[in-house]
């Protein structure tokens, strides 16, 4: 036994480079821990040593804001994300120039222009010409793969500090198909379902699964009033950096200079009353209208991510610890049902049952598609959304994964020892569905909440 735990003692030794003390006293702690489930979820086991956990360690947005009609409508992209990038800095005083990576998930404009807005909002925001950027596209999950992206780079000891990003300007770059489609696409009947409008994938799961007209208006009336409730209440303030932007008249051309800190879709006085009012959009004698459908949006947000050492090194608080990430594919004709697949699949990377989540942030692309992923994964609707979702605050596509990891992280933390977990998710166009699970940054320490395993499973015959 003892040649075995001598044996780990030195591989740790040698895989640990960054490590901030080579003591004995640390490296036994290390060995304890990757064998030590938490008290309270027994499935929860903790994969990697301590100090390896990829953290977040500040996250923020901007307002969401209407693309077209609302603050943002003459704002430029890289305007936007400029003041999210350079809030994660001047917050955490953190040296620009250590940031090895920025990601940043964007969705609408065309690949090169968006790439060159993204490099450009870096300097804006004071980062330095040796810190690259690249931009992702997975649609509507682009700002959570942004996030996992830049979590796995660490985890692979790429770089120690990233950044994770999402950006969309829906009134610079509306939804459309550039140029012809490959007639080849009527062979195929999936090939053919990826070009539905997203709307029409919205009452594809209202008529199969039964969700009822009214079941989404209601789901939309509690969305804004959640949202106007928690912005009433301040809720929003640590989460949204403020832009100074400007507004140009239309009729006049005249530029009135603003600063934009509030999301400006939310309607406080939304009811069930004025919501059936509203005809179906997408199909005749259909249920999904705009009002309850996300609404389309402008805005911008970014997640600071390190090793927890790095982070704890530098005494940086830690907002939350990045568990797990799936992404999975479901059939295009009904791609709202991606979060009742994701969501299971990230629980159970992450050794939890769902059960064991304490917090939820699905993105409301549709009403039809939340109410059914709530009621299929028999959540508790009192975990779901808890400050409104997009229905209410909008949905800037790129933009609407990093979004939600600041809005879900930020209230874990006001929640404290009540909320330990919690999962961002969304469906995305053409059949896809994304889920990555969080813990509370102040929930854990080297050995909290920790028991035995009785299993050791070493790989040495010395342990015989």
């Amino acid at each position: 036994m003892e040649k075995a735990i001598d044996r780990q003692r030195v591989l740790l030794q040698h895989l640990r480079p960054s490590f901030t003390s080579s003591s004995v006293e640390d490296i036994e702690s290390s060995i304890s821990a990757s064998i030590c489930s938490a008290g309270d979820s027994a499935a929860y086991h903790r994969a990697s040593v301590f100090g390896d956990d990829v953290v977040i360690v500040t996250a923020h947005r901007t307002a969401l804001c209407k693309s077209k009609r609302g603050g943002f409508k003459d704002t430029y992209p890289d305007d936007l994300l400029a003041p999210v990038l350079r809030a994660l800095i001047e917050k955490t005083n953190l040296n620009p120039s250590e940031v090895g990576d920025i990601v940043v998930g964007t969705v609408l404009a065309p690949g090169s222009q968006r790439a060159s807005e993204c490099r450009m909002a870096a300097f804006y925001a004071g980062f330095p010409e040796t810190v690259p950027v690249r931009t992702v596209n997975r649609q509507c999950s682009s700002g959570l793969q942004a996030v996992a992206d830049v979590a796995a780079s660490i985890k692979a000891g790429f770089y120690d500090i990233g950044i994770g990003a999402g950006l969309e300007s829906m009134t610079v770059n509306p939804m459309a198909w550039e140029g012809s489609v490959n007639p080849k696409v009527k062979m195929m009947a999936q090939a053919q379902d990826c070009l539905l409008p997203m709307g029409i994938t919205s009452e594809n799961v209202a008529g199969r699964f039964g969700v009822t007209r009214h079941e989404q208006d209601q789901a939309a009336v509690e969305s804004h009033r959640k949202a106007a409730a928690a912005t009433a209440s301040g809720k929003f303030k640590d989460e949204i950096i403020p832009v100074k932007t400007k507004i140009v008249d239309p009729k006049t051309g005249d530029e009135k200079p603003v600063t934009i800190s509030i999301d400006d879709g939310i309607r406080p006085n939304a009811s069930i009353a004025d919501l059936a009012k509203l005809k179906a959009v997408f199909k005749k004698d259909g249920s999904t209208t705009a009002g309850n459908s996300s609404q389309v949006s402008d805005g911008a947000g970014a997640v600071l991510l390190m090793k927890r050492s790095i982070a704890m090194l530098k005494g940086m608080p830690i907002l939350g610890v990045f568990r797990s990430f799936a992404a999975v594919g479901v059939d295009p004709a009904i791609m709202g049902v991606g979060p009742a697949v994701a969501i299971p699949a990230a629980v159970k990377s992450a050794g939890l049952e769902l059960d064991d989540i304490d917090l939820f942030e699905i993105n409301e692309a549709f009403a039809s598609q939340f109410v059914y992923c709530r009621k299929k994964l028999e959540l508790d609707p009192e975990k779901i959304n808890v400050n409104g979702g997009a229905m209410a605050i909008g949905h800037p596509l790129g933009a609407t994964g990093a979004r939600c990891v600041a809005t879900l992280l930020h209230e874990m933390k006001r929640r404290g020892k009540d909320c330990r977990f919690g999962v961002v998710s969304m469906c995305i166009g053409t059949g896809m569905g994304a889920a990555a699970v969080f813990e509370r940054g102040d929930s854990c320490d080297e050995l909290c909440n920790a028991r035995q395993n009785e299993t050791h499973n070493f790989l040495s015959k010395d342990a015989r």
